[in-house]
């Protein structure tokens, strides 16, 4: 049978979540390096910190998907992802200098840089996948078959979203400007889940 209208959306959702994970992951190498440099135990304090904040948003988002799991609310993770990513685009200077100047080994200077600008907003990206299943998944039977291609699918995000943001986007647009063009991206994908439940119901009862 062919794929749902919601579950093509969550699909989307999904792809897009994991290009913006990546994508800002790469990023943040950009934004730390003007105090920290870009030495191997900086990219080691990013990778830490991504690492744990995912690991807590997947813990959050299958708890989270338990409770009224819908298109809504999962449209709602979204925008919240793409509002605590923002100040990431507009204090990151001032929080990076400030830490520079308190702490002097650089290690533990970018470890604590890392956790102040993107342990809050990876979180968030985080509880997209665990929900993204929750709505895919309609029998026990089907639940390894859908996870195995919502992952297949975020990671393919994944890895488009690190050569083009590696290969091009650094190359064409300031960091900030990228920044917020995830930011917005996130939003808009969230409010588009948020006012396309009705209509995509709607559609789901036609079919069936």
């Amino acid at each position: 049978m062919p794929a749902s209208a919601i579950n093509l959306l969550v699909y989307l959702l999904a792809f897009t979540s994991g290009f913006s994970i990546m994508g800002i992951e790469l990023l943040a190498g950009r934004i730390l390096a003007p105090y920290f440099g870009s030495s191997v135990h900086i990219w080691g304090s990013i990778i830490t910190v991504f690492m744990l904040s995912l690991s807590i948003g997947y813990l959050l988002g299958g708890k989270y998907s338990t409770h009224n799991a819908s298109l809504t609310r999962y449209g709602t993770i979204f925008i919240i992802a793409g509002i605590t990513v923002t100040p990431v685009a507009l204090f990151a200077e001032p929080i990076m200098e400030f830490i520079f100047t308190a702490i002097e080994d650089s290690r533990y200077g970018s470890l604590l840089a890392s956790m102040a600008l993107f342990f809050i907003p990876t979180i968030i990206l985080g509880m997209i996948s665990p929900y993204s299943v929750r709505l895919l998944v309609t029998s026990k039977e089907e639940s390894g078959q859908v996870a195995g291609k919502l992952y297949f699918v975020s990671t393919l995000g994944s890895a488009l979203g690190t050569i083009m943001t590696s290969f091009y986007f650094v190359l064409w647009f300031e960091v900030n400007a990228i920044i917020l063009s995830y930011c917005t991206i996130l939003v808009v994908l969230g409010l588009c889940a948020i006012f396309l439940t009705k209509p995509l119901n709607q559609l789901e009862r036609a079919h069936a």
